[in-house]
C-alpha cells in the first residue's frame, strides 16, 4: 500500500514546527527518524494531513550536560547517545539500554525523543528513562511544560504529548561521581534486535557500608507502559542487598503489574520473565556498584 495524500513542511525552526502543529488541528504529525511513522503511514495506519519534518531544526539536537543534570534534544540520533562519552560516563544506565536497541541501521536513524514519544511498553529507551526519573520538556504556541517520565506514559502507544505539542528535549538526573550507583539492562526477545517481550532495568545507591540508600527497578513489556516497582525498591532500600532481600522483594513485582497474552507470549511467561530478569538487573547492579560488573 501507499500512504493516503498529505502534505510536507520541512520545518527550520522550533516555533515554525509548533505553529504547524497548531494549526494542524490534531491532523499533523511530527517526523524525525521515521522508523514507526513512515511503515504506518504505508499501511494507512496512520493518515495524517500534513508532516511536518524537524530533522533541519539544529537547536533539537545534541547533548550537554551540568551540574546535576544531562540533557539530550530530542531529535539526537540513537547512535550519537549510545557513542557519546558523556553518556557513558553520566548516564551509564541509558547506554546499556541504547545498545539492545534495533539495529545499527536503525539506530542511525531513530532519535531519542522519538522513542520516548512512540510510547511502545517494550520500547528500551523509555523503560530507562522511566527508571532514571527523567523528565521530557513539550513545547506549544502556549509555552513549554514538562512531565516526568512516571507522568507521561499513558498506556499503549500513548503519551502526555498533547497533538499541538513537541517534545523538545529529555532531562536525565546525573549519577554523582562519589556515589556507588550501579546499573543494568536486561531483556528477552525473540531475535536481536526486535523489541523485549520482557526487559527490565535497575539502579542501585549503595553507601560505604554495602546498604542500599537508593534504588530503582523498573519492567518493561510486561505492563500496558514501562513500570516501576515501588513496593520493590522499599524493600531493598535501607537493607544489604542479599538473595533472601531480593526474594522477598520480587514478590512485589506481580502485585504490580499486569501482563497480557498476544502472538509473542503469554501472560503467566511475561509474570515469570519479568522477576527472573529484575532479579538479574538488581544483582549485576550491585556488582556493578561494588565494581565487579562483567
Amino acid at each position: 500500500m501507499k500512504p493516503a495524500p498529505f502534505e510536507y513542511t520541512l520545518a527550520e525552526t522550533v516555533e515554525e514546527a509548533i505553529a504547524l502543529l497548531d494549526d494542524g488541528d490534531g491532523d499533523a504529525m511530527i517526523i524525525a527518524g521515521g522508523q514507526t511513522l513512515m511503515p504506518m503511514m504505508a499501511l494507512r495506519m496512520a493518515r495524517p494531513e500534513r508532516v511536518v519534518d524537524i530533522n533541519g531544526i539544529e537547536e533539537l539536537a545534541g547533548i550537554s550536560e551540568d551540574a546535576d543534570e544531562v540533557i539530550i534534544k530530542a531529535c539526537t540520533r540513537q547512535t550519537a547517545a549510545l557513542e557519546s562519552k558523556l553518556v557513558a560516563n553520566r548516564l551509564p544506565l541509558l547506554a546499556k539500554a541504547i545498545a539492545f536497541v534495533g539495529h545499527q541501521q536503525t539506530r542511525n536513524r531513530g532519535t531519542v525523543g522519538g522513542s520516548l514519544s512512540l510510547g511502545d511498553p517494550a520500547s528500551e529507551i523509555p523503560l530507562a528513562a522511566l527508571t532514571m526519573n527523567a523528565y521530557v520538556t513539550l513545547r506549544s504556541v502556549e509555552g513549554s511544560r514538562t512531565v516526568p517520565m512516571g507522568e507521561f506514559f499513558l498506556g499503549p502507544m500513548m503519551t502526555a504529548c498533547e497533538s499541538n505539542e513537541l517534545m523538545v528535549s529529555v532531562h536525565f538526573p546525573c549519577r554523582v561521581d562519589d556515589q556507588r550507583v550501579g546499573t543494568s539492562f536486561h531483556e528477552v526477545n525473540e531475535r536481536h534486535g526486535d523489541f523485549a517481550i520482557v526487559a527490565a532495568a535497575a539502579q542501585i545507591h549503595l553507601n560505604d557500608k554495602d546498604v542500599c540508600t537508593g534504588a530503582a527497578v523498573a519492567i518493561g513489556g510486561a505492563h500496558d507502559r514501562p513500570v516501576r516497582i515501588p513496593g520493590l525498591e522499599a524493600k531493598l532500600v535501607g537493607n544489604k542487598i542479599d538473595a533472601e532481600v531480593i526474594q522477598s522483594a520480587l514478590q512485589e513485582i506481580s502485585k504490580t503489574i499486569d501482563p497480557f497474552d498476544d502472538q509473542h507470549a503469554g501472560a503467566d511467561y511475561r509474570r515469570h520473565t519479568a522477576e527472573i530478569l529484575a532479579e538479574r538487573a538488581i544483582n549485576d547492579a550491585v556488582a556493578d556498584a561494588n565494581g565487579d560488573a562483567q
